[in-house]
């Protein structure tokens, strides 16, 4: 059975609910003018460094929290996949990288490439969201395809299909493609650096150290059990099958003593048996 809205997804439910709360919080306090980046002035002249730490808090507008909101709740099930603690390590360790990069490679590489035009780098977590949709790209498959046909289809020619073709997927694709093309190319540059340090982190790109982080496991709610605790678990589990395989092999399935009953008896031995008792 399918479960319905953010069950068994609480990391996923706090992040889509912190989204919509911050940027609600911003638009109350009239204070989105400090959640984006321009290069210059606030970096170049101002110095306002803060801001590399706290533009990923909120978005500015309702379009963008929306569709941001929606890509969360559709890749929630990444989190159900992993569990809650593999999936807000991740989490922690994408806002790091995705917090630094893309100001990094605006300041450092993108705005001198444009002669000083791309200057602007929008709020809102986007490149955490994209770190999470690689994730759901690599790991859950499509059920099916459908396709979008241009011009009518006749079978009695050969002639190749026109059109498009989508799958079940693509409604988790189409919003956070909305979410990359809002505030065209800071967003995108933002869409982009996430992507790939998700893509980095699967395919153990990073160093090995920051892939095998984990959280606490109190932060999701977990008990931290002990390591002796495990193995003690797995012996008790061990002899109770061993105990159960020792009284089946004594007494038998049909309640016969006897070693025979430990081989496996022939076709025609299990005749003779079952019909023993008629004759």
């Amino acid at each position: 059975m399918l479960s319905t809205g953010f069950a068994s997804a609480p990391v996923s439910r706090s992040l889509a609910y912190g989204i919509v709360a911050t940027s609600l919080l911003a638009s109350i306090t009239d204070t989105k003018h400090f959640f984006y980046i321009q290069v210059d002035p606030h970096i170049w002249q101002y110095h306002q460094l803060w801001r590399v730490l706290v533009y990923q808090l909120c978005y500015t507008n309702s379009t963008e929290c929306l569709f941001a909101a929606m890509t969360v709740y559709n890749v929630r099930v990444v989190e159900r996949v992993w569990g809650s603690r593999k999936c807000a390590s991740f989490i922690a360790l994408s806002f790091l990288l995705t917090t630094i990069l893309p100001p990094l490679l605006l300041t450092t590489i993108i705005r001198p490439l444009s002669l000083h035009t791309i200057n602007y780098l929008p709020a809102g977590p986007t490149p955490l969201i994209f770190s999470l949709l690689a994730q759901y790209h690599a790991l859950i498959p499509h059920v099916y395809k459908y396709r979008i046909a241009a011009t009518p289809y006749n079978p009695a020619t050969s002639a190749s299909f026109t059109g498009l073709t989508f799958s079940d997927k693509s409604y988790v694709y189409l919003p956070a493609l909305q979410l990359a093309l809002s505030q065209f190319p800071g967003s995108l540059l933002c869409a982009a650096v996430g992507w790939v340090v998700g893509y980095s982190w699967r395919n153990e790109v990073l160093p090995g150290r920051l892939t095998r982080w984990r959280v606490p496991a109190w932060v999701v709610g977990e008990k931290m059990r002990k390591r002796g605790e495990d193995f003690e678990g797995l012996r008790r589990r061990l002899e109770g099958e061993n105990g159960g395989t020792a009284a089946a092999a004594a007494t038998g399935s049909d309640g016969r003593l006897g070693g025979e009953v430990g081989r496996r008896r022939p076709l025609a031995r299990q005749l003779v048996d079952q019909f023993r008792g008629a004759f």
